[in-house]
């Protein structure tokens, strides 16, 4: 199989979300959508001591139409959702959601990180649902590092979080065809990642140095791919991590606003509606006080 040709290499953008500071890839002035993928942010701060869970994180909001995915690479989050889900994921883990028809949810860091302090780093990215799925109802899957399959190269690891590779299969459920992937590769590695032709292509790298068809891409840059090719052949010239975001098209009218994507404005405005109406559910958070008192 032929390798795939770069499209173009796009450094991430550093954004303020809410008085968050983090690096963002997609969307940029010069790709607004990779589709199925619509939004990646790569969130990495040291977290000081002397804050309660509440004071951290980003507290409850909604969403409809899509999965917000989440890696974490270091630290924790913990997931609060209005259908009743709590559940703490580490380094390694992936908290899976799809939206359906509306959910309320948090992400907070775990009590341990806290009470400690440490390093936090995820990424985040948004997957767009095919029309016919968006108004499913919700669900929540959280998926520990255990919970992960890894096929160990030689100098290098691929866990897969979803789809199939190498005939492992991921554990998370999507609603259209991908391949989702987040691989550890020693300085010296070299990879093959074959590809379903059709399916849309990037690479993310969070630290390291990689070669991809004699072009050289470092941290916190996005590689997206031409559609021309059934193979991503990779070196790494350090120690390296990156994700790999694989998905058949979609190739449906997107609406979006704010923290909800859907087809037409008709519906966005009906999402606003529901959401405002409690028709999303309600999420009374808990949180993890020294006293495991409620806040």
């Amino acid at each position: 199989m032929n390798n795939r040709s770069i499209r173009k290499i796009i450094p991430a953008q550093r954004v303020n979300m809410g008085g968050h500071l983090l690096d963002q890839p997609l969307p940029t002035k010069l790709v607004n959508l990779i589709d199925p993928f619509m939004l990646i942010h790569h969130w990495d701060a040291f977290l000081e001591t002397g804050k309660k869970q509440n004071e951290l994180g980003v507290g409850p909001h909604p969403h409809r139409g899509f999965s917000p995915v989440t890696f974490i690479f270091e630290g924790s989050v913990r997931h609060q959702d209005s259908i009743g889900n709590t559940a703490v994921i580490s380094e390694g883990g992936t908290q899976w959601m799809h939206a359906g028809n509306g959910i309320v949810h948090s992400e907070r860091p775990g009590i341990d990180l806290v009470k400690n302090g440490g390093r936090q780093e995820f990424i985040q990215f948004w997957v767009n649902t095919p029309a016919k799925y968006k108004m499913e109802p919700p669900y929540y899957l959280p998926i520990t590092a255990n919970d992960t399959p890894v096929i160990k190269k030689e100098k290098a690891q691929i866990a897969v979080v979803s789809g199939i590779f190498e005939s492992i299969k991921g554990p998370a459920k999507t609603y259209s065809p991908q391949t989702l992937l987040r691989i550890q590769a020693d300085k010296g590695a070299s990879l093959k990642i074959p590809l379903p032709k059709t399916f849309n292509s990037l690479i993310y790298i969070l630290n390291g140095t990689l070669i991809i068809n004699s072009e050289q891409s470092g941290a916190k840059d996005m590689i997206w791919f031409n559609n021309d090719g059934g193979v991503l052949e990779i070196s790494a010239t350090t120690s390296t991590r990156f994700i790999v975001l694989a998905g058949e098209p979609i190739g449906e009218p997107i609406a979006s606003y704010g923290p909800f994507v859907m087809n037409t404005q008709s519906e966005i405005k009906e999402a606003l509606f529901d959401f405002q109406n409690g028709k999303m559910g309600e999420l009374k958070e808990s949180f993890e006080d020294e006293n495991n008192d409620s806040v």
